[in-house]
C-alpha cells in the first residue's frame, strides 16, 4: 500500500512561484513512477508532468503548456516529489493531485489509468 500526501498549494500572484510536495507516509517512492495532474471544475484532468521510477532513469515529461515554468524532481531519502512551478498564470489554477504508477515504463506512455495511487490532492489559485 502506497499514502500519498500533497502540500504547498495556496493563493499567488500572476508570475509567482510555489513549490507543491508529494510525501509518501510509508513505502519508499523509488519503483514508482510519480505523476502530476490538475484539475478544474467543469473540465477534464490533466496530466502535467511526470518522473519515471529511479528503478528506471526519472527521466521527466512536461505537458506542452507547462514546459519551461514547472520542474519535477524526487527526493527518494525523503519519500518525496516536488513540483517546483514558476512564472504562473491564471489558467494554472486547478486541483492538483500527485499520483504512482509502480511502473518502470516511460512517463511518455502513462495516462491517469496507469497510476494506482492518489494524493488528496492540494488547491493552486492564481489570481489578482
Amino acid at each position: 500500500q502506497l499514502q500519498l500526501v500533497e502540500s504547498g498549494g495556496g493563493l499567488v500572484e500572476p508570475g509567482g512561484s510555489l513549490r507543491l510536495s508529494c510525501a509518501s507516509s510509508g513505502s519508499t517512492l523509488a519503483p514508482f513512477a510519480i505523476s502530476w495532474f490538475r484539475q478544474t471544475p467543469g473540465k477534464e484532468r490533466e496530466q502535467v508532468s511526470c518522473i519515471s521510477s529511479s528503478t528506471r532513469d526519472e527521466k521527466t515529461w512536461y505537458t506542452d503548456s507547462v514546459k519551461g515554468r514547472f520542474t519535477v524532481s524526487r527526493d527518494n531519502v525523503k519519500k518525496t516529489v516536488y513540483l517546483q512551478m514558476n512564472s504562473l498564470k491564471p489558467e494554472d489554477t486547478a486541483l492538483y493531485f500527485c499520483a504512482a504508477a509502480l511502473t518502470v515504463r516511460p512517463c511518455v506512455t502513462l495516462n491517469g489509468d496507469d497510476h494506482r495511487f492518489w494524493g488528496q490532492g492540494t488547491q493552486v489559485t492564481v489570481s489578482s
